[in-house]
């Protein structure tokens, strides 16, 4: 009798699990059957949301149902990152995840109501964009040469967006790696910030450089380097921290994760429908405007290049004796 059950149970235990991979099929096949919300952590017109939007849009083309932006702002992209994994994983909520909410995040805020990566499947990476070293375009400051020069003295100050943010930890990186004294300080946003640099209350700004291209093109900002493995083909003129004696490689990157437990066949669907609409000459040329350059990681290699993040931001953080204000 108990052989009979046992054999029984084993029966219903892979019918069951047929019945589950079945219906997994079933919905993979038929999907998507609505529309697909893009959570994106920042306000309306920035440069994260210009690139979300403009995946979304072509998206939407190639896999059959439009893809509408939500975009949920607040404490650096971490609102999104959050509701996106308490979202049911049918591939019906994705989020435009990035280098602070699922990169320097983990790194300096433990107590993350989410964790990296285990609430998380990363579908495709998308775009990558070094950080800059800009100054006013009236400064003294000429070249990366001058500005470590001033700030051996201790007589610098640099903005960042946002205490305990991406930008923060890779400039204490930066001055760990130069042996730089420069004093940080904090802002709530870029506006106040070019205010103050403009002013000549504040001596220089760390960020992403894309968003800043209008002001650097037009002279009223000054970049000095950046912090990509090679200079950038658009500006090059412009040295790399690296060849400037400063060993710094990191990037502000953007890409669509799922949350765990979405159904392979619904992420292999919408994998290949990215990378179809990462062909399209209109992203390409939304994404290279401003010196941005598209990135093809996909899956498992995303993935790995998620945590190799991750670990650099730790160790910025370990090193600079970091901690969230």
């Amino acid at each position: 009798m108990q052989r009979t059950s046992s054999i029984g149970r084993c029966v219903r235990m892979v019918a069951a699990a047929c019945l589950a991979g079945a219906a997994t099929m079933a919905t993979a096949a038929g999907y998507p059957e609505q529309p697909i919300r893009l959570l994106i952590g920042f306000p309306p017109g920035g440069g994260g949301d210009l690139y979300g939007r403009t995946i979304a849009n072509e998206l939407g083309k190639h896999i059959g149902k439009p893809v509408v932006v939500d975009n949920k702002p607040g404490a650096g992209g971490n609102i999104a990152a959050e509701l996106m994994t308490q979202a049911k994983p049918d591939g019906y909520t994705l989020l435009l995840a990035m280098s602070g909410n699922v990169g320097s995040a983990p790194a300096i805020r433990p107590s993350l109501p989410y964790k990296v990566p285990d609430d998380f499947v990363f579908i495709s990476q998308l775009v990558e964009t070094p950080y800059g070293l800009v100054v006013s375009g009236d400064s003294k400051i000429r070249t990366i040469k001058d500005y470590v020069a001033a700030a051996k003295g201790g007589k610098l100050t640099y903005a960042s967006t946002g205490a305990g943010g991406a930008a923060q930890i890779v400039m204490e990186m930066v001055k760990q790696q130069g042996n730089l004294d420069v004093l940080h300080i904090p802002y709530k946003g870029s506006g106040p910030v070019m205010t103050d640099l403009m002013g000549g209350l504040v001596d220089s700004f760390f960020a992403p450089y894309t968003p800043l291209m209008g002001q650097i093109s037009s002279g009223k900002l000054r970049l000095l380097a950046v912090s990509s493995e090679k200079r950038i083909p658009s500006m090059p003129d412009v040295p790399t921290l690296k060849e400037s004696g400063i060993d710094v490689v990191m990037t502000q990157w953007y890409g669509l994760a799922a949350p765990k437990g979405t159904p392979k066949p619904v992420i292999d669907k919408i994998t290949q429908s990215v990378k179809q609409a990462m062909q399209a000459p209109e992203v390409l040329r939304v994404y290279r405007a401003d010196g941005a350059q598209e990135a093809t990681r996909t899956g498992a290699a995303f993935k790995d290049f998620v945590l190799k993040d991750i670990a650099n931001y730790k160790r910025g953080v370990e090193r600079g004796n970091l901690k969230v204000e």
